[in-house]
C-alpha cells in the first residue's frame, strides 16, 4: 500500500521506516534495452507482493537480477524472510527447507526443478495503479545470508534491514558514488552473496545509480554494458573476475574504449601489481570494500595508496580478549574471522584469516601471504597454498599448494618460491593442475580443494549430536540420512545437482565420532570412502561408501 494509506496508529512506524530508493526522479534500473521508471518499479513490487505465495520464508534464486529486486522487496513488503543460500544446488535448498519450512522458492526460470515449492516469477501489470514504497523499519530481517563455505559448512547471519541500508550508505560515502548520479552500475557477481546484495542492489537504489539486471561474464560482454550509456559507468566486480578482465584488455585491439567510473573489488585481497593494470586499463580508480557476511561492508582504500583500510563511518573494528571485532548500527558485534593491526583512528591492515595464520618451526606467516608469493611467479596463472588436516600424532602438517602453470613442473616453481620465501613453508607436495574449484564468487572451498589433492575432509559429529536420545535411546546412532546429508554438504559444497547414486553403511557412527572423507574418480561419478579416524588418522575401519553422481 502507499505510505499515506497507512492508519493514524501506523503513521509513526511509516515515518520511521527508512527507505532503500533515492529521491531521484530518474529511472531506476535497466533490464536489456528497457529502462525501468520509479513508478513501473514500486508498482511492480505492489503486484508481486500481491501474488506471491503465503509462507514466512522465500528462497530468492531469480537469476535476473531487477527480478532479484522486486521479489526481494516484495517479500519484505508481505513481512517474509529471504533466504539467500551459498550456492545455487539442490542440496542447499533442501537443508533450507528442512531448517525453515515453510518454505517457497521464487525462480525466473520455468525450467528448474527444485525440492521445494515453487513460484516462477510471473508476468506483472505494468498499469498496475498500486505501488508499495519499499520503506521499512531498522529491526525487520531483510534476509538471512549463508556463508560461501570456503571455512566450513555453511552458517546463517540473518542481516537487519537497519544495517544493511546503514552499510550501503556509509560505503556510498566512503567511495563517493554521489559524483556519478545516474550512472550504470554494472556488476560481475552473484547478487545473492552478500557483496553482491550491498554493492550491486542496495547501492545503486540508494545512491540513484541505474540497477543492471544482467551479470555479464565474458570480457567483451562486460565491455559492451559499460558502454552502453554515454555517462561512465562502475564496475563491481573480484579479483578472480578483474584478472580476466585486464588479461584480455591488455591483448592488441582490446580496451581502447574500456572505461568506468570507478571499478570496486571485494571477495578477496586485491593484490597491488593487478590494481595498478587495471587502473591502467580501465582509466579508473580501483577501490576495495573490506567485509563479510556476518557483518556486511566494513571498511575501504584505494589498492594503489598502500595497505591501509579506513572504516567506514558508523562502523568499528578492534581487538579484543578473544579475537578481532566488529561493532555497527543496530546489531551485536560480530567477532571477525581476520587479523587486524590497528595503524591509528579508524585505519587497521590486514595479517590474514585466523584460520590462515601458521606456525612452522617457529615461524609465522599467513596462507594469503604465501599464496601472494606463489601467483608472483611468471607463469603461473592461478593458485593457492592450503593447510591439510593435522597428522594422527596431532603435529602440524606440510603445507601444500596447488597451482595453474601450464608448461612448469612443479620442480621449476618450487625453484622460484625458494627465492620468494622461507624454506619452512615450501609447499610438499605441490600440485600443477589444469583447473581450480572456484565457485562463483571466485573463492575456493576448502573442501574441493582437499578433494583435489586426495585429502581427506573431516566430519565431526559431536557428543550431544541432536539426533542421539531419539536415535536411539541408550544405544545413539547417526542416522543414515544425516550421515549421507553430511557428506554431501561436506565433500561437494558447491555442485549444481549432486545426488547420492549408491551408498553402503559398513558400521554405526556415534556421537562423537570423527570420520574422513576421501573420493576417487572425476567426471559425473564420483566414488567416496568414509573411516572411523582419531586425531585425523584413518582407523582402517569403513563406515560407508558410495557414488555421488554430478
Amino acid at each position: 500500500m502507499n505510505s499515506s494509506d497507512a492508519a493514524p496508529n501506523e503513521q509513526s512506524r511509516v515515518t520511521a521506516r527508512l527507505s532503500i530508493l533515492h529521491d531521484n526522479p530518474g529511472p531506476v534500473a535497466r533490464q536489456g534495452d528497457r529502462i525501468i521508471s520509479r513508478t513501473a518499479f514500486l508498482s511492480e513490487i505492489a503486484d508481486l507482493a500481491r501474488q506471491l505465495p503465503d509462507s514466512p520464508y522465500i528462497i530468492n534464486l531469480c537469476n535476473d537480477r531487477y527480478r532479484f529486486t522486486v521479489g526481494w522487496l516484495a517479500a519484505m513488503a508481505r513481512g517474509q524472510i529471504t533466504l539467500l543460500p551459498s550456492s545455487r544446488d539442490i542440496h542447499a535448498v533442501a537443508a533450507l527447507r528442512q531448517d525453515y519450512a515453510p518454505v517457497s522458492l521464487l525462480t525466473d526460470n520455468a525450467e528448474e526443478a527444485w525440492p521445494t515449492s515453487t513460484f516462477v516469477y510471473p508476468s506483472l501489470d505494468l498499469g498496475h495503479s498500486r505501488t508499495i514504497e519499499p520503506a521499512f523499519p531498522p529491526d525487520q530481517v531483510a534476509a538471512i545470508l549463508f556463508t560461501s563455505g570456503s571455512t566450513g559448512r555453511p552458517n546463517p547471519s540473518p542481516r537487519r534491514w537497519g544495517r544493511l541500508i546503514a552499510g550501503a550508505q556509509a560505503a556510498g560515502a566512503a567511495l563517493d558514488v554521489a559524483r556519478f548520479p545516474g550512472s550504470a552500475l554494472v556488476a560481475t557477481v552473484p547478487h545473492g552473496h552478500s557483496y553482491g546484495l550491498e554493492s550491486a542492489v542496495v547501492l545503486p537504489l540508494l545512491y540513484g545509480l541505474l540497477l543492471t539486471a544482467e551479470r555479464p561474464f565474458f570480457p567483451a560482454d562486460v565491455a559492451a554494458a559499460l558502454e552502453q550509456d554515454p555517462m561512465p559507468a562502475i564496475l563491481v566486480t573480484t579479483p578472480v573476475h578483474l584478472k580476466a578482465l585486464v588479461g584480455d584488455a591488455a591483448g592488441p585491439g582490446f580496451g581502447t574504449s574500456f572505461r568506468a567510473g570507478f571499478v570496486l573489488s571485494a571477495t578477496a585481497p586485491l593484490g597491488d601489481d593487478l590494481a595498478r593494470r587495471a587502473e591502467d586499463a580501465f582509466n579508473a580508480p580501483v577501490r576495495e570494500i573490506y567485509g563479510c557476511s556476518e557483518a556486511g561492508q566494513l571498511a575501504s582504500r584505494r589498492t594503489t595508496e598502500g595497505p591501509v583500510w579506513r572504516t567506514l563511518d558508523g562502523f568499528r573494528l578492534y581487538r579484543g580478549e578473544t579475537g578481532c571485532w566488529a561493532s555497527g548500527p543496530t546489531e551485536d558485534d560480530v567477532m571477525l574471522a581476520d587479523e587486524i593491526e590497528p595503524v591509528g583512528p579508524n585505519t587497521f591492515t590486514l595479517q590474514g584469516r585466523t584460520a590462515d595464520l601458521v606456525n612452522v618451526a617457529g615461524k609465522r606467516s599467513s596462507l594469503g601471504y604465501l599464496t601472494q608469493q606463489l601467483l608472483a611467479i611468471e607463469g603461473v596463472r592461478d593458485g593457492v597454498f592450503l593447510l591439510p588436516p593435522s597428522d594422527a600424532d596431532g603435529a602440524t602438517p606440510r603445507l601444500a599448494a596447488v597451482a595453474i602453470a601450464p608448461g612448469q613442473t612443479p620442480a621449476q616453481i618450487l625453484a622460484r618460491l625458494r627465492e620468494r620465501i622461507d624454506a619452512a613453508f615450501l609447499p610438499r607436495p605441490l600440485h600443477v593442475v589444469e583447473t581450480l574449484p572456484r565457485n562463483e564468487l571466485g573463492k575456493l572451498p576448502r573442501a574441493e580443494l582437499l578433494r583435489l589433492i586426495g585429502k581427506p575432509v573431516l566430519i565431526r559429529f559431536p557428543a550431544d549430536h541432536p539426533t542421539g536420545p531419539g536415535h536411539f535411546p541408550g544405544n545413539p546412532i547417526i542416522p543414515g540420512a544425516v550421515l549421507l546429508d553430511e557428506v554431501l554438504a561436506a565433500v561437494f559444497p558447491d555442485v549444481g545437482s549432486g545426488a547420492i547414486d549408491a551408498a553402503k553403511f559398513h558400521r554405526p557412527v556415534r556421537p562423537g565420532d570423527t570420520i574422513a572423507v576421501t573420493c576417487h574418480g572425476d567426471g559425473a561419478a564420483t566414488r567416496f570412502e568414509c573411516r572411523l579416524t582419531h586425531s585425523g588418522a584413518d582407523s582402517g575401519e569403513i563406515v560407508l561408501t558410495g557414488v555421488v553422481r554430478l
